[in-house]
């Protein structure tokens, strides 16, 4: 518990440093701004493996599944790289909710922070449960893979459709419950207009974005779940996912366009995750094939990208 309550705390602080000192006051956050902070976050992330092995060599957490040190490590990367790559479809929501309330750029970073904040407590009850569901019901990993399947299936045969945060259900009920204004007063949730205390349009994108986070959710968590079911391992490569969603989204929110490859990376992913899954009781395959098989898939993703977007220009 030590060990858990000093990685919240860690989380906490650089949440509060993040938004009381970096960004005090709104502003624009460049594209120069933005990759910096992602690979901030993305170094921090993988040098916490090295946190990963000393952790299970030392015993200074309480290992469930007996892993190994390196096994361990492994299972960290291969899962981050997995939550990663999953944020990338979440990402292009953001750009899209954004876009229909009309968020001013400067303000956008104060509502991704308290999205994080959400995303994060509700992802650790998803964990809480999907691990237990796995412990006490090991039939559970049957169904987990189908859904991932599932949702390759319809990621790969979907149409893209535009998405109206507008039309949604979160929007359309929230109107019905409380009162809804365009107006705009700084960066506040909430403004009072003569006798009442209407939600801004800040307020509204911050809800859309936490419902939209927890339907992603259903989809990665379950991911995650068939590399480990170690509850500090899934939790904390996920947390890192979340936390530097925030600076890729600035960083790849224009460029969405250039990666559309990616969608067949996510599709081998899950595939592969859930092909895991259903198989983990009767054979289980080695950490660096889980590893290297989603790294490839990704840069393979990456790399056809990039070559449909310079053949365009030639």
């Amino acid at each position: 518990m030590i060990v858990w309550g000093l990685f919240l705390l860690g989380i906490l602080v650089f949440l509060a440093l993040d938004l009381g000192v970096f960004n005090k006051n709104p502003h624009i956050i460049s594209v120069k701004e933005a990759s910096i902070w992602t690979s901030v976050w993305v170094t921090m992330s993988f040098l916490f493996s090295g946190v990963i092995y000393w952790l299970y060599s030392t015993g200074k957490i309480d290992n469930v599944v007996a892993l190994t040190p390196t096994d361990a490590t492994v299972k960290y990367i291969t899962g981050y790289l997995i939550e990663l790559s999953l944020s990338i479809d979440n990402i292009f929501v953001i750009a899209v909710i954004f876009s229909s309330f009309h968020i001013p750029q400067k303000y956008q970073h104060r509502v991704l922070f308290w999205g994080i904040l959400g995303a994060i407590v509700f992802r650790a009850l998803m964990i809480f449960f999907g691990v237990v569901l796995i412990k006490k019901f090991s039939f559970t990993t049957y169904i987990f893979g189908a859904f991932l399947l599932f949702t390759a299936f319809r990621m790969l045969v979907s149409k893209e459709e535009k998405f109206n945060p507008k039309k949604s259900f979160v929007y359309r009920n929230l109107r019905r419950v409380m009162p809804i204004t365009s107006h705009m007063q700084g960066q506040k949730f909430f403004v009072k207009m003569r006798h009442i205390t209407a939600a801004t349009p800040l307020f509204i994108a911050l809800v859309v974005i936490e419902f939209t986070d927890i339907l992603f959710a259903l989809d990665s968590v379950p991911a995650i779940l068939a590399i480990t079911s170690d509850p500090f391992l899934v939790f904390s490569s996920n947390i890192f996912a979340i936390l530097g969603l925030r600076s890729m989204y600035f960083f790849l929110a224009n460029m969405l366009d250039r990666f559309k490859h990616l969608k067949y990376s996510l599709v081998a992913i899950l595939c592969f995750v859930g092909i895991k899954l259903i198989l983990v009781h009767h054979y289980k395959f080695p950490e660096w094939v889980s590893l290297g098989f989603i790294a490839l898939s990704l840069a393979i993703g990456v790399i056809a990208s990039l070559n449909k977007k310079t053949e365009k220009k030639d």
